[in-house]
């Protein structure tokens, strides 16, 4: 499929409001190695914007429900692997976004990083800084490793 027909799709799929499928359309764009036009870029961030959306309210949802629940172990143990496993994708998710070579390349300053809400910032276990987004709290330094991090919009 050709760079055109993958963002007609992602269009198709936001009208649609399947956001998984246009995050992944988008992805396909960015993977082509041309450089993004404003409107791919808005494409990308309103895709990935919806699906991490979605799974932060998940997450924040969940995390209530593990801090409330009282008295059985079991329960205690499931809210918090499915806590665990919304993160898991949070991660993966952030990670994909985080790494694509056309993100990499693009200029601070020129609506690229922060199109997405990231911004290098100081990293703790290494000298140089690492993009984060800092509505998630997400981070990869050096765009290699990576660590869902306290953050108080989350």
């Amino acid at each position: 499929m050709d760079k055109d027909e993958l963002v007609q799709r992602a269009k198709l799929a936001e009208q649609a409001e399947r956001y998984d499928d246009m995050a992944a359309a988008m992805k396909q764009v960015t993977e082509t190695g041309v450089e993004l036009s404003n409107e791919e870029r808005n494409l990308l961030s309103v895709a990935y914007k919806n699906v991490v959306g979605a799974r932060r309210s998940s997450w924040r949802v969940i995390s209530s429900i593990e801090q409330k629940t009282e008295g059985s172990e079991r329960k205690q143990q499931m809210a918090r692997e499915y806590r665990e496993k919304v993160e898991k994708e949070l991660r993966e998710i952030c990670y994909d976004v985080l790494v694509s070579e056309s993100l990499a390349s693009w200029p601070p300053g020129e609506g690229g990083w922060e199109v997405l809400g990231l911004a290098p910032v100081p990293c703790q276990c290494s000298p140089s800084p690492f993009f984060a987004c800092s509505r998630l709290g997400l981070g990869v330094p050096d765009l290699q490793c990576f660590a869902l991090r306290a953050c108080d919009c989350v």
